[in-house]
């Protein structure tokens, strides 16, 4: 399929943190584990029939993958192993396998379950991803991959639990972090024909089990088809253009069938921008039915999809674990009973989550820092259960932090919740969580701007000369000059050398009484500072100093009447330098 991504650099703000970060390689040379007895009884698995027609036998019996990637620890496998059993999984699918993994073979075994088991090579993990590896040159890391990935294959191949190998991770697509032109080309080939080496290693070891690959886009399958023919098959991680494999299997001539090895709603890199710029998060009925679609696109590829593992069994509570995870802090969303009732199992008897429709945030493209604004939602549940809520905020688009957190609210009844917006400028999200009580949730998001409280009077500084003791040139988003920070934009800063002593000063024009300064600190602010006004630019005088700045916005009541206003900053809060987007002085 054509699946479009983003650059590089935008992916890697973009896309979401869910995915799980097993790109931590395995020490080369460590001793093979003794096989459990619990292995005694291994599988027969192959990849049987002809062109167009094939099919997946475990000990001669048909097989159709219906599977989840595996988020949970594997010291929690006992507790989450059952649940996936319930939901007619009969698959899980990992992304490194080692010394840790007997654990989760032996749970998933005891419970039916078998395991996709996975190979981590760099670049694992497509656009955003690192772990540069040079793969006509670096001899080291290839002999150690050759040595480490069958030595766990032998540690592990008469297990029960296991069904194929899997060797990488959307490295093909991975690799344009690294390279470019003919030289990410050469390396793309290198890449393959290094899995082909591994896949004989394996089959070698093992020869009852299938080996795959997995990229991101099926524009990996011509590299695979063309350099590594000893893959039993193929695999791709493909969301909203699931539907799209089939036509493109079809018309690239492949010769092998495929599994998808993750899959979903759309992904973040997916979907249209939202009135403030950010990708517009579909709701949980909307997920809900993109893992329907996936399913039923897979299933309706006859004797060439041998099935998925969907994305993503997880109970990680933050940014990307609410956009993916079926079951975020442990609840179950309709994502979750959509991919059961896919699979088969019965659902009949279920509790289900409630649902958030129609959520809005007023004024959304202008929340005033750290003001009140209001959230509102249609709020209900099927089973008519009494239901609690929660707000959280977001910063992802502010600071990159996946992190949810907790913040106060007002319920003013019938859907509507006060919130206080923080005083941190950028687009955040507005989580709405409401819960049934019965281990059910429902989770809806919006974006909102919050932008600087209004004040008062006339902006002084606005249009006025600026300068400043320095100014970055070529940083992210600069050069950012002084004048930066009196434009009236938000959408430019000042920015200083990374040194705790500097300033920016605004010429007034001529002396001026003014009552308030208002401080928009980007990112990187100042800890402590002082507020300075002179007359003739050269001898100042301290009107405020501040010894506990912690960025966002800060609205300074202080009296003065100068031509020149300065803010001296002496101590940096964090390790780069100072950035401000707006310095503003005002007379009411």
């Amino acid at each position: 399929m054509k699946r479009t991504r983003p650059t590089p650099a935008a992916l890697g703000r973009r896309r979401t943190t869910a995915r799980l970060a097993v790109a931590a390689l395995l020490a080369a040379g460590a001793a093979a584990l003794p096989v459990p007895a619990a292995q005694a009884a291994g599988t027969v698995v192959k990849v049987e029939g002809s062109q167009g027609a094939w099919r997946l036998t475990v000990d001669g019996a048909p097989y159709t993958v219906k599977g989840l990637t595996w988020g949970p620890a594997v010291a929690d496998a006992g507790r989450y192993m059952p649940d996936v059993r319930s939901m007619g999984v009969n698959t899980i699918r990992t992304w490194g396998t080692d010394a840790t993994t007997a654990p989760l073979l032996d749970s998933a075994a005891a419970n039916g379950i078998k395991v996709i088991a996975g190979f981590w090579l760099q670049p694992g993990g497509g656009p955003g991803s690192g772990g540069c590896v040079d793969y006509l040159t670096d001899t080291t890391y290839k002999n150690n991959m050759l040595a480490e990935f069958p030595k766990w294959v032998d540690t592990y191949k008469d297990h029960p639990g296991v069904l194929m190998w899997n060797v990488g991770n959307e490295s093909v697509l991975g690799l344009q972090n690294c390279y470019s032109g003919d030289a990410l080309e050469r390396q793309r080939d290198a890449y393959t024909t290094f899995v082909n080496d591994i896949t004989k290693k394996i089959h070698a070891v093992d020869p009852d089990h299938p080996v795959t690959s997995t990229d991101a886009w099926t524009g990996a399958w011509p590299y695979y088809k063309k350099n590594a023919p000893d893959l039993d098959l193929y695999a791709v991680n493909s969301y909203g253009a699931v539907c799209d494999i089939r036509r493109t299997w079809e018309d690239g001539g492949f010769d092998k069938p495929y599994i998808v090895t993750e899959g979903g709603p759309a992904g973040e890199w997916e979907v249209p921008d939202d009135a403030n710029g950010v990708p517009e998060e579909p709701t949980d009925v909307a997920k809900a039915e993109g893992y329907s679609r996936a399913w039923q696109c897979v299933t309706g590829h006859t004797g060439v999809a041998l099935g998925a593992t969907l994305f993503h069994y997880g109970t990680e509570y933050d940014f990307g674990g609410v956009w993916f995870n079926l079951l975020p802090a442990g609840q179950k969303r309709l994502s979750y009973y959509a991919v059961k009732k896919a699979y088969g199992a019965d659902t009949s008897g279920d509790n289900t989550p409630p649902v958030i429709s129609g959520m809005t945030v007023d004024n959304a493209s202008a929340v005033q820092a750290g003001k009140p604004f209001t959230v509102k939602a249609s709020v209900s549940d099927p089973d008519g259960d009494p239901l609690t809520h929660q707000v959280l905020l977001g910063g992802k688009y502010v600071d990159d932090s996946g992190q949810l957190v907790d913040t106060p609210f007002t319920d003013k009844g019938n859907g509507t919740f006060e919130v206080t917006a923080p005083d941190r400028l950028g687009v955040w999200k507005v989580y709405l969580k409401s819960a049934d009580g019965k281990g059910n949730v429902g989770i809806e998001t919006k974006s909102f701007r919050v932008v600087p409280p209004e004040v008062g009077g006339t902006n002084l500084a606005a249009g006025r000369p600026a300068t400043a003791s320095s100014f970055q040139p070529d940083s992210v988003g600069c050069p950012c000059p002084a004048g930066n920070a009196v434009d009236g934009s938000f959408d430019t800063r000042w920015a200083s050398a990374w040194a705790d002593q500097q300033w920016i000063q605004v010429d007034l024009g001529a002396r001026t009484a003014f009552d308030h300064v208002q401080l928009a600190w980007e990112a990187a602010y100042a800890k402590g500072y002082t507020v300075q006004t002179s007359d003739d630019g050269q001898t100042w005088n301290t009107v405020r100093t501040v010894t506990d700045g912690n960025g966002g916005i800060d609205d300074l009541d202080v009296s003065g009447e100068a031509r020149y206003v300065r803010v001296n900053a002496t101590a940096r809060g964090t390790a780069w330098g100072y950035s401000l987007y707006e310095f503003g002085v005002y007379r009411s």
